[in-house]
């Protein structure tokens, strides 16, 4: 197949040709730039919590009387004895917040009192010596919290914990030489220090969101129990007793009293639920970037499909001409291909100069990542195929032209 007659009528149809390649060249650069959001949505929806979820749920609980904050403490202890000898409850602890919650408590971790800048961010999440069992998680180094350490917390009178249990990634930053055990660290406004006694295995902050994303895995566990207007109940049900244990948990926190309000529709939740509503908005930014490159993809199909179909009815005599000479069916279909592969060849080239080009702009605008040259070469590679298989129809039409064509009038 000689290049030469192709552009030459290329040059006879500029606009044609201009159109298909730009539309070509926007559609790679807007659906590689997706592909690569799509993946990082996915993989942030993905990672792990650290928490054995399947068979977790969460109550959140206000009290009604939340004035009367000096009897909490002693109602949080009897909810949590009335829940822990349910029989399809396996164990339970009442918090702040947990893993995945979207918001909650969050301090800076400080080395030194006097340090200016933060070593790093962390959630708090107040807990009790059956926290690590409810929730899953093991303990990698030193020692779990005892009874006797969770006490009554009150905002006002808020201090710094004598004990404290930290997540193995927060370990880390703080005690780069791998051992936090007995080490202070400083995790409230307060001067007094506090002494990590356990280092966890992976275990994920209520913080979600992608500009938290260096603290996601930081967190301080302190013992204790939270005066204030609002309880939550981390509760781990038996295998395969998830439904009841909900069920069970709701009724004996009103059996023990009826001074609490649980939402009917979202005061009690799976993990399951809890995870999806943290990530909703990478689900739906997932969705989304998933249905404007399909959207794109086709429009650039329809419009090849369209341009070339015009162009063959428009070439019709000259390929009975070119049939009369002795060319092929397969010389026809070969020629509309490989028209179609230079035009899109060079609506790619343009395409991945305009896709770097955004995501450069992404990069200092919304501090995105650096797009990966795979995603290019995918969406390329998928350009380059969606063309040659939507030119394929009209281009199999053009080979069944008859020869007898050339001797039709114009």
């Amino acid at each position: 197949m000689q290049i030469k007659p192709i552009l030459t009528a290329m040059r006879h149809h500029k606009a044609g040709t201009i159109l298909i390649a730009f539309q070509i060249a926007l559609t790679l650069a807007i659906v590689c730039n997706a592909l690569f959001i799509i993946q990082q949505r996915v993989t942030r929806v993905m990672r792990p919590s650290g928490v054995e979820e399947a068979n977790l749920f969460a109550i959140d609980n206000q009290w009604a009387d939340s004035a009367s904050v000096q009897n909490v403490g002693a109602q949080i202890r009897a909810d949590l004895t009335a829940l822990r000898q349910l029989g399809s409850v396996q164990d339970a602890y009442a918090t702040n917040s947990f893993p995945l919650r979207g918001w909650g408590w969050d301090n800076y971790v400080r080395l030194r009192p006097d340090q200016v800048h933060r070593t790093s961010d962390s959630a708090i999440f107040f807990t009790d010596d059956h926290t690590l069992a409810t929730l899953g998680v093991k303990l990698i180094e030193g020692r779990n919290f005892t009874s006797s350490e969770a006490h009554d917390v009150s905002i006002k009178t808020l201090a710094a914990w004598p004990e404290i249990i930290i997540s193995k990634d927060l370990a880390k930053k703080t005690f780069p030489d791998g051992h936090a055990v007995g080490k202070p660290l400083y995790v409230n406004s307060d001067a007094s220090p506090s002494v990590v006694v356990g280092v966890t295995d992976t275990l994920q902050s209520h913080m979600t969101d992608s500009d938290i994303t260096p603290f996601a895995y930081d967190a301080v566990l302190v013992p204790g129990y939270l005066l204030q207007g609002m309880t939550r109940y981390v509760i781990r049900a038996r295998p395969g007793q998830l439904q009841a244990a909900m069920r069970d948990a709701k009724r004996a926190l009103v059996t023990q009293s009826r001074m609490r309000i649980i939402d009917p529709k979202d005061g009690v939740r799976t993990f399951a639920q809890v995870r999806a509503k943290a990530y909703e908005r990478d689900y739906g930014m997932a969705m989304l970037m998933g249905i404007v490159s399909v959207v794109l993809l086709a429009i650039t199909a329809a419009g090849i499909v369209g341009l070339t179909s015009f162009w063959v009815g428009q070439r019709r005599k000259q390929i009975g001409i070119r049939r009369a000479l002795g060319a092929t069916r397969a010389d026809i279909l070969s020629y509309f291909l490989t028209e179609n592969a230079m035009i899109g060849g060079c609506g790619v080239i343009v395409g991945i100069l305009l896709a770097l080009g955004i995501n450069l702009w992404m990069v200092m605008r919304f501090e995105m990542a650096h797009l990966s040259g795979l995603y290019v070469l995918i969406a390329a590679a998928i350009l380059l195929l969606l063309g040659q298989g939507a030119v394929l129809a009209p281009a199999l039409r053009a080979s069944r032209v008859s020869p007898v064509e050339a001797t039709r009038p114009a």
